[in-house]
């Protein structure tokens, strides 16, 4: 973006989320926001010198709620409560979800509701800009008190401890010391005064990021599924007719109304469609994974639009315990229990699953002489000789399967922690996980899918086939060949894979699609 996203001037979108924690855009406080947080830290510093404990600011935590802390071990407290929860287990977790668990915990600091110094909010925003991305494991948070361990490893890289990635670097550099790249970024650690510890830790904020990150990459990946049912269904000689308007208005889903407007503009001058519409089509009708792509693939649109409010919501949310309120009391709440995140996130699995699967049914049927319309055996060369598509249609089919592991909900599966304080706790960084996991198989899936509609289309020479389908074909073929002997097909479903990671697939279907 031109110009840095302003954080506390208003609620940031989701397309401003992904731009900072994807595409490295930089950030820079809203002069509303510095004001907002130098005057309910006045409040807490009222509260620190009170001789009356009050939670966070002169007690311990969780279990230890009740313990009054004396001011001079208070810096202590705030310090080890960071140290002792940035204890995550596992692989690294990606760049751009820490950049998105930084973002979104920097949004609630700009609030004002945290109680936190400027001082802390600049430091994020530096390190943001900076390139510099502290380390977070993939095991650790429950998800409640929100996303602890996660955003714990964030501030203690703020304090110049444990370690970090700096993007100026480059992909392949080690780990550096979090002091070393403060220190060549001229940014100063963090000491925490009271409150500033919780208040970095109590979020849904990994759960979330993860979330609007989902739904960016699905926005784009139900698109390609209409195209690559659009592929399925001409190189297959199906029927465009199921998908007329008036059908759809039978039936006012609004997400099966989208895809099917999807198909048909995605077939619409289809030469092959074409060929054998008619009374001469002896079909009655084709299989449901050709003719009911609209209601899957919609059931799916109309999950993300749930979803998307949910997640609007939560982005327009200010998640800490205790919070400060806008009359100046510091109150203790559950507003960091994950269950409305977490559960969407699984809803999401579900339909990723289902997606996958109808594709990969439709990808079997292209490979199947008994049900492919006249179209070789796994569209082999030679047959008998080549194997063609058969192991793609494998790979597919694994991937499927895992998918409907990965479909099993996280949020039901809660487990008590904090000496049974913390009994319920919402798994919702679990549930975002294994959905990112699950958007990667869907990628693959589909990608499998427009390499067997290219070839299939192909195959179906000299007819042609639609102007949309066409040019996705055309694009496929600028990294995967065509028709004839077997070959290495591995860097090629990878390299289509990238087509449709990247939106490529989508965005050349839209471009010659016609209504």
């Amino acid at each position: 973006m031109p110009h840095p996203i302003r954080i506390g001037a208003k609620t940031l979108t989701p397309a401003e989320v992904v731009a900072i924690a994807r595409d490295g855009a930089h950030v820079e406080l809203a002069d509303e926001a510095r004001d907002r947080i130098i005057q309910t830290r006045g409040v807490i510093e009222a509260l620190a010198a009170d001789p009356h404990p009050h939670y966070g600011v002169s007690t311990g935590f969780g279990a230890l709620a009740t313990t009054f802390i004396a001011p001079e071990r208070r810096r202590q407290l705030q310090a080890s409560l960071i140290r002792s929860h940035a204890a995550g287990t596992g692989p690294e977790v990606e760049t751009e979800v820490v950049r998105a668990l930084q973002l979104l915990r920097l949004q609630t600091l700009a609030s004002g509701r945290t109680g936190v110094r400027p001082v802390v909010a600049e430091t994020y925003i530096a390190m943001l800009n900076a390139g510099i991305t502290p380390i977070v494991r993939e095991y650790g948070s429950l998800g409640c008190s929100g996303d602890l361990a996660p955003l714990a490893h964030i501030a203690l890289a703020a304090m110049g401890e444990g370690d970090v990635r700096v993007a100026s670097a480059g992909s392949g550099a080690e780990p550096v010391a979090a002091s070393d790249a403060l220190a060549s970024a001229g940014i100063d650690p963090i000491v925490l005064e009271e409150k500033e510890g919780l208040a970095l830790i109590n979020g849904t904020d990994g759960m979330l990021g993860m979330l609007l990150l989902a739904l960016h990459d699905l926005e784009t990946l139900l698109t390609t599924a209409d195209l690559a049912a659009a592929m399925s269904v001409e190189s297959q000689l199906g029927t465009d007719a199921v998908f007329a308007a008036d059908l759809m208005a039978l039936r006012p889903q609004h997400g099966q109304a989208v895809s099917a407007a999807h198909l048909r503009a995605f077939l619409a001058n289809s030469p092959i469609v074409a060929s054998h519409r008619g009374p001469e089509d002896g079909r009655v009708q084709d299989a449901y994974s050709l003719r009911c792509s609209p209601q899957v693939h919609g059931a799916a649109r109309d999950t993300m639009g749930h979803a998307a409010m949910i997640a609007s919501r939560e982005l327009a949310s200010v998640v800490d315990n205790p919070v400060v309120t806008l009359d100046g009391r510091i109150e203790s709440n559950g507003n960091f229990h994950g269950a409305p995140v977490a559960a969407v996130l699984d809803f999401l699995a579900i339909s990723v699953a289902d997606v996958a699967s109808v594709s990969e049914r439709r990808t079997d049927r292209a490979l199947d002489p008994a049900r492919n319309r006249g179209l070789p055996p796994f569209l082999a060369h030679e047959v008998g000789v080549d194997s063609g598509l058969m192991i793609a249609q494998y790979a597919a089919a694994g991937i499927v399967s895992e998918l409907k592991r990965l479909a099993v909900p996280a949020s039901v599966d809660s487990i008590p922690s904090s000496a049974m304080q913390e009994d319920h706790v919402s798994m919702g960084w679990a549930a975002a996980r294994k959905l990112r996991r699950a958007i990667d198989g869907l990628t693959r899936v589909l990608a499998i899918e427009v390499i067997t509609g290219s070839l299939a289309l192909d195959l179906r020479a000299p007819i042609q086939p639609a102007p949309a389908t066409g040019a996705v074909r055309d694009l496929v073929r600028t990294v995967a060949g065509g028709p004839g002997p077997d070959r290495f097909l591995s860097p090629e479903i990878e390299a289509v894979t990238e087509l449709v990671r990247s939106g490529a697939v989508a965005r050349v279907a839209k471009e010659n699609a016609h209504e």
